[in-house]
């Protein structure tokens, strides 16, 4: 096995373009581990709807990251006190959908922390009812990775507020997490320990005194070839959210003016493919034309405030304030 030193960046963006490149691109017939701590972020399953996952408001606030992965699974929260390590190795039916043989190093080291963990379900590693780590795959025709979190010592506030959805009534055909009972591994360890001295003992463990551990350094190309991944792909919109699959949204809100009622389809993609408002206001103008505004702009609060901007409400709903407007296509729930 061949350990990838991915040189201490904590850009998730980076490390799910490193991830991805090696996976596409190293030599075949060889194995291969990557381990990466991420700033904090919301990692995003690869079949999933993203605004059925998060809370944007405060992931807003607080300037964290909101990622799409290629492989499957549910949504997770990392920040620098999660370890995230991936074997990469050719593909095989056997090792297809097969997480304890990749957990099993990890639960072994562990194990010799005093730490009583163990497989549970299909691709959890728990200690006790409490859930301490969570496993995806991908595979290609050749190759292959599985992947999953370590929560060392993560700020378990942060994963409850930033997953803590506030967009109700959302109907699409994406994998919906389930949320589990987390615990992070410091509460079951004598001692404090960093994320940095917790990697070097999983990787003490893996390369034992008199087995040579080979590192993988990046070469000028493998960095060309990410950072142009993480620019057409990991950066954008259109990856992170727009890759969501088709949805239907209804928003209610009562006004002083009335109730408005939105009906909303967004199309794989992100743009909003149809909208129908309706509701007990007076307005002189027809709502349609505010429908027809929206159809073909994308879902994204800041692209919907730009289309609507300088239209006057009042004519359309009566005493309608235009920010509150906006919150009601795109925002938390009352």
């Amino acid at each position: 096995m061949i350990y990838i030193d991915n040189e201490g960046i904590t850009d998730p963006t980076i490390n799910l373009a490193i991830e991805e490149h090696c996976i596409r691109n190293l030599p075949a017939g060889e194995d291969y581990l990557l381990f990466y701590i991420n700033a904090p972020s919301i990692i995003i399953g690869r079949n999933q709807n993203t605004l059925e996952e998060i809370h944007q408001a405060y992931i807003d606030e607080h300037g964290i990251h909101v990622v799409r992965r290629i492989s499957g699974g549910g949504a997770v929260y990392h920040d620098h006190g999660n370890l995230n390590f991936s074997f990469l190795t050719d593909f095989s039916k056997d090792k297809l959908n097969n997480f304890r043989e990749f957990a099993t190093p990890i639960i072994e080291v562990l194990n010799t922390m005093g730490v009583q963990a163990e497989m549970k379900g299909r691709n959890d590693i728990v200690v006790g009812d409490k859930k301490i780590s969570g496993n995806a795959q991908f595979s290609s025709t050749k190759r292959m990775f599985n992947h999953g979190t370590l929560l060392l010592d993560c700020d378990l506030g942060q994963v409850t507020k930033a997953l803590d959805v506030k967009m109700t009534k959302i109907q699409s055909k994406g994998h919906k997490s389930a949320r589990s009972r987390v615990a992070n591994i410091a509460e079951f360890l004598d001692e404090p320990l960093s994320t940095d001295a917790f990697k070097q003992k999983i990787l003490a463990s893996l390369f034992p005194d008199g087995i040579e551990r080979k590192t993988y350094r990046l070469s000028t190309e493998d960095w060309d070839n990410i950072n142009a991944l993480v620019e057409k792909k990991y950066r954008q919109w259109d990856w992170n959210y727009g890759y969501s699959p088709d949805f239907d949204i209804q928003r209610t809100r009562h006004f002083s003016a009335g109730i408005i009622d939105l009906r909303i389809k967004v199309r794989r993609g992100g743009d909003i493919e149809n909208v129908k408002i309706y509701g007990d206001f007076f307005g002189q103008r027809p709502v349609s034309e505010i429908e027809d505004m929206l159809v073909g702009v994308r879902y994204d609060k800041r692209v919907i405030e730009e289309a609507l901007e300088g239209i006057e409400l009042y004519s359309y709903f009566g005493d309608v304030d235009h920010a509150d407007f906006i919150d009601l296509i795109y925002g938390p729930d009352e």
